[in-house]
C-alpha cells in the first residue's frame, strides 16, 4: 500500500499493533464508509498504531488525515510522534488539531479530510465531537481510545459503526508487552473507607461531586495516611499521584516535601511553560513525584513511573483504567510497578487485570462494569493470609496487599499453562527425533528414529538434520537434501573449485538450506539459500513471513511466493502492506493484468488493486476481481480462469470455477455468474447478520435470566441495581423503584422518568413524569397530569 522513503523512519510495529492494523483494513476493505473505534490497553502504543494507519492511508488516497486531540497539551506529542514516521507538519497532508481549536475555528479551514482520527474517543460523545459527523459526513471516523465506556452508559453505536478490541491486559502483561504490578489497598474495614462509603453526591457526569469529596478527604489526617503509604511501599521511588482538586493537590505536594520527598503539584492553573519544565525534571528523575489533579490521565508517557496513587474517589472505570495505565508502561528501569490504592477502587472496578465487555458497554448495553470484592480481581488474587504485616509482625490495621507482581505472573503462567496443557492433550504425540549414527567400521553415516536405524551407514558426512531431512554427503562428493528414508528430494552437484573447496548445507529455519563453500573447515561465503518447498533459490538469505498457513519469502525488496508457480511482488514493498483476511493474503500490486475483469466496473480504487495467495492453495498467486456481500472473493488465474473463494468453516478455502475469458461453447460468461454469484451473496450476507443478531439477543436474553433477581440499592444519595454483592447498574439514578417483570422504572432527574432492562440498558428515555410498568409490559407513561400514553414493551 505504500513504499519506504530514505527520508521517512521505518517504523516497525508489533505483533498485535500489526493484527489491529489489519482487522481495521478489513473493515474498510468490505464496508468502504464504516466509522470504526479501537480499543487497546493503555500502554501498548495506540499513537504508534495510529500513525502506522495514517500513513497507510495516505499513500492509497489523496485526501488530507485529520487527528483530533481533545486537550491542546496532546497536539505536540502526537505530531512528534507522526513526524517519527516521516510525515512532517509542514507538508500539510496531516494536520493534529484540539477538538476545541476546530471547534471554534474549523469554518475557516479550506479542505475537507478523507480520515479523521479521533484520540482518546470516549470524549466522542460530547457535542464537540459530533460537529465533525455532521461537517463531514463523507470523512471516516477512527476512534482509538483504551475504555469504551461512558460513566452515563451511553453507546458509542450512533457514531461508530464497529469496534475491534485488542488482548486482555493480563495477555499484554503475561506476554512482556506491559509490566507486572503489586497492588496496596486500603481496608475494607477501615477508616479511610468509610469516608468514601459515606460520599453521597454526584457531579453532572454522575461522577462523586469534587467539592463534597475535597471537603471529606482533604485533611490532614488523611494526607499523613497518603504520604505513610508511599513511604511504605514505594519509598525512594518515582511516581504519580491522582489528587482530587488543585487544594487537594498542592496540600499533598506540600506533606510529602515537608517529609523530604520531592514533590510537584501540577494542575490546569499552572502555565504551560513552567508545566513542561516540572515534567521534563520528573521524566529526567530530578523530581520524584507529581501530584495532579486530571492533567495525567490520558496521553502522558513516561514508561519509567515505578509507582501510581490513586487518591481520588471516582466511579468512572475509564478514569480508574486511564490513572493505573500510567504506571504499566514497560521500562528496562523497574521491574514492575507499585500501584496504591488509598480510595478502594479495586473493590468498585476489580484489578486492572480483569476482563471487561468492552462490547457491552461500546453497545450501551452496560453500564459499567462495577464489581463484588469477589469478583474483583478478576481470579489473581491473594489470600488475607499472604497481606503484609508490620514491622512487630502485627496484621497491618491501614492497608492490605491484593496482588505482588510475583504471585500475578505466576497466575497467568499457570493460566497460559492450563491452555497449552489442554492443547497438548489433544495433540498427537510426536514421533522420536531423526538423528544420525556413526558406523566405526566403515567410517560412514547413516540415520536413525530412536533406536531404528532408518537408513544404514552410507554417507561421507550428515552436514545437519531438521525435523524429517538430513543434508548429506554421499560416497561420489555430492552433496543432497534426503528424507528419514534416504531418499533423496534435492541433489547437488560439486562445483569445480580449485584448491579443495567443497559445498556443505545447513538448514534454516521456514524450511530454508543454505548452500556453503568452505576450504578445509573455513567458510568462504554463502553461494546460495534454497526454498525447500519450492527448490527456488535465491541470493540473498530470504526471510519466511507466515499468515495462518500462507506463507512468503523476502528476499531484499521483494517478496516471493512459495507457491508451485513463481510469483514476485513490486519491489520495495513494505510487510505492512501484507494483509491476511482468513482465507486469503493480499498483496498490494498495480500490475494486474488488462484481461482482468472486475466484479464492479468502479471498483477500481487503489485498496482494490492486488493479487492473493489462498489458503491451502499453493498452485499459484491470483489476481483479486472484487468481494461480494459475505466477504468471499473473485480471482483470476494466470491462464485468465475465474473462480468464487469463499471461507469454509471446516474445510479450509472453497475455490469454485465460475468463468473464463476464453470461455467453451455453452458455458456461462463472466457477467451472467457475476449476477448470480452477487444475488446468492447477498442472500447468504443477510442470513448471517440475522444470525449474528440472534447470537447477541440470545446472549442478553441470558444475562437477563442470570440478574432477574436484581434489586435497587441506595449509596449515599443515589440508586443502583445489584444481585446480592455484585452491582449491575453504579448508583447514578435519583431513584429506581423494585423490578417488574424485567423492567424498573428510573428517574434521572427530578421528575423525568423512565424505564430500564434489569442490565441497566434504557428502553424509554426518562422524560416523563410518572411510569407504571404492569407485569404483562404494558407501561402508562404520564406525559403531564391528565395525559398518558400507553406502550408495550
Amino acid at each position: 500500500m505504500y513504499s519506504t522513503n530514505e527520508h521517512s523512519i521505518t517504523e516497525h510495529l508489533r505483533d498485535y499493533q500489526q493484527e489491529m492494523k489489519l482487522r481495521l483494513f478489513e473493515e474498510w476493505e468490505f464496508h468502504r464508509n464504516v466509522n470504526v473505534m479501537v480499543q487497546m490497553p493503555t500502554g501498548t502504543g495506540k499513537t504508534h498504531l495510529l500513525t502506522a494507519i495514517v500513513r497507510e492511508f495516505l499513500h492509497a488516497s489523496h485526501a488530507p488525515v485529520w487527528i483530533i486531540a481533545h486537550r491542546r497539551e496532546l497536539v505536540g506529542q502526537i505530531e512528534e510522534t507522526v513526524a517519527r514516521y516521516g510525515m512532517r507538519k509542514e507538508d500539510g497532508r496531516v494536520r493534529v488539531l484540539s477538538i476545541q481549536w476546530l471547534f471554534r475555528n474549523g469554518k475557516v479551514i479550506d479542505e475537507s479530510p478523507g480520515l479523521i482520527v479521533i484520540d482518546e474517543a470516549h470524549h466522542a460523545l460530547a457535542e464537540t465531537y459530533r460537529a465533525l459527523w455532521k461537517r463531514y459526513p463523507e470523512a471516516r471516523k477512527l476512534g482509538m481510545t483504551a475504555t469504551p465506556y461512558r460513566l452515563n452508559g451511553r453507546g458509542f453505536t450512533d457514531l461508530f459503526d464497529s469496534l475491534i478490541t485488542s488482548w486482555t491486559v493480563e495477555t499484554f502483561i503475561g506476554k512482556g508487552w506491559l509490566s507486572p504490578f503489586d497492588y496496596v489497598s486500603i481496608r475494607a474495614d477501615s477508616r479511610e473507607q468509610r469516608l468514601i462509603d459515606s460520599l453521597k453526591k454526584r457531579g453532572a457526569d454522575g461522577d462523586y461531586q469534587i467539592k463534597e469529596m475535597n471537603a471529606v478527604l482533604n485533611r490532614e489526617t488523611t494526607i499523613k495516611g497518603l504520604y505513610e503509604s508511599v513511604e511504605r511501599y514505594a519509598h525512594g521511588k518515582k511516581g504519580i499521584v491522582y489528587a482530587i482538586s488543585i487544594a487537594h493537590a498542592r496540600r499533598i505536594a506540600a506533606c510529602y516535601n515537608a517529609h523530604g520527598l520531592d514533590a510537584v503539584a501540577i494542575d490546569s492553573r499552572t502555565p504551560a511553560s513552567e508545566r513542561k519544565k516540572l515534567v521534563d525534571d520528573f521524566r529526567q528523575g530530578r523530581m520524584k513525584v507529581l501530584v495532579n489533579v486530571d492533567i495525567f490521565s490520558e496521553g502522558f508517557d513516561c514508561p519509567d513511573v515505578e509507582f501510581v496513587q490513586l487518591a481520588r474517589p471516582t466511579l468512572s472505570l475509564a478514569k480508574y483504567l486511564q490513572q493505573v495505565g500510567r504506571g504499566l508502561r514497560k521500562s528496562i528501569a523497574k521491574e514492575s510497578c507499585i500501584l496504591i490504592d488509598n480510595v478502594g477502587l479495586h473493590r468498585i472496578f476489580g484489578l486492572p487485570t480483569h476482563r471487561h465487555d468492552w462490547r457491552a458497554m461500546f453497545e450501551g448495553r452496560m453500564i459499567g462494569n462495577a464489581l463484588s470484592r469477589a469478583r474483583a480481581s478478576g481470579g489473581l488474587s491473594l489470600p488475607a493470609a499472604l497481606s503484609l504485616t508490620d514491622s512487630v509482625g502485627q496484621r497491618e490495621e491501614v492497608w492490605e496487599v491484593v496482588m505482588t507482581h510475583n504471585r500475578l505472573l505466576e497466575a497467568i503462567r499457570n493460566r497460559e499453562a492450563a491452555v497449552s496443557g489442554e492443547e497438548a492433550e489433544n495433540g498427537k504425540e510426536s514421533q522420536a527425533a531423526l538423528k544420525s549414527c556413526f558406523d566405526r567400521q566403515s567410517g560412514l553415516w547413516g540415520l536413525k528414529h530412536g533406536n531404528k536405524i532408518t537408513v544404514t551407514p552410507c554417507y561421507l558426512q550428515v552436514f545437519d538434520i531438521q525435523g524429517d531431512r538430513a543434508a548429506v554427503r554421499l560416497k561420489d562428493g555430492r552433496t543432497a537434501v534426503v528424507n528419514a528414508s534416504g531418499e533423496p528430494e534435492t541433489m547437488f552437484s560439486e562445483p569445480e573449485m580449485s584448491g579443495g573447496h567443497d559445498r556443505r548445507l545447513k538448514f534454516l529455519k521456514g524450511e530454508l538450506l543454505a548452500v556453503t563453500g568452505t576450504i578445509g573447515r573455513d567458510t568462504i561465503g554463502t553461494d546460495f539459500y534454497m526454498d525447500l518447498k519450492t527448490g527456488r533459490t535465491y541470493r540473498e538469505k530470504p526471510v519466511v513471513f507466515s499468515y495462518g498457513s500462507v506463507e512468503l519469502l523476502r528476499v531484499g525488496e521483494t517478496f516471493h511466493s512459495r507457491t508451485r508457480k513463481p510469483y514476485a511482488s513490486m519491489r520495495g514493498l513494505h510487510k505492512d502492506s501484507l494483509c491476511f483476511y482468513g482465507f486469503y493474503l493480499k498483496i498490494p500490486d498495480y500490475r494486474v493484468p488488462k484481461s482482468c475483469r472486475l466484479v464492479d466496473s468502479e471498483w477500481s480504487t487503489v485498496f482494490d488493486i492486488f493479487a492473493c495467495l489462498l489458503e491451502g492453495d499453493d498452485e499459484e498467486v491470483y489476481w483479486c476481481c472484487g468481494h461480494l456481500a459475505d466477504r468471499s472473493i473473485i480471482v483470476m488465474d494466470g491462464a485468465g480462469k475465474y473462480y468464487h473463494v469463499g471461507k469454509e468453516t471446516e474445510k479450509g478455502t472453497r475455490k469454485r470455477y465460475i468463468a473464463s475469458n476464453l470461455p467453451t461453447p455453452g458455458e456461462e460468461d463472466f457477467d451472467t455468474a457475476i449476477k448470480k454469484l452477487k444475488a446468492e451473496a447477498g442472500q447468504r450476507a443477510a442470513e448471517n447478520a440475522r444470525k449474528r443478531q440472534q447470537d447477541e439477543e440470545a446472549k442478553r436474553r441470558r444475562r437477563l435470566k442470570e440478574i432477574r433477581e436484581a434489586l435497587p440499592y441506595r449509596m449515599g444519595m443515589k440508586w443502583g441495581l445489584k444481585l446480592g454483592e455484585r452491582i449491575i447498574v453504579p448508583p447514578k439514578y435519583r431513584k429506581i423503584l423494585p423490578p417488574v417483570g424485567g423492567y424498573c422504572a428510573f428517574e434521572e432527574n427530578a421528575c423525568q422518568w423512565g424505564v430500564m432492562a434489569l442490565d441497566g440498558k434504557v428502553v424509554v428515555e426518562a422524560r416523563y413524569q410518572e411510569v407504571n410498568i404492569e407485569p404483562d409490559g404494558t407501561v402508562h407513561l404520564t406525559v403531564i397530569p391528565g395525559k398518558v400514553k400507553t406502550i408495550q414493551l
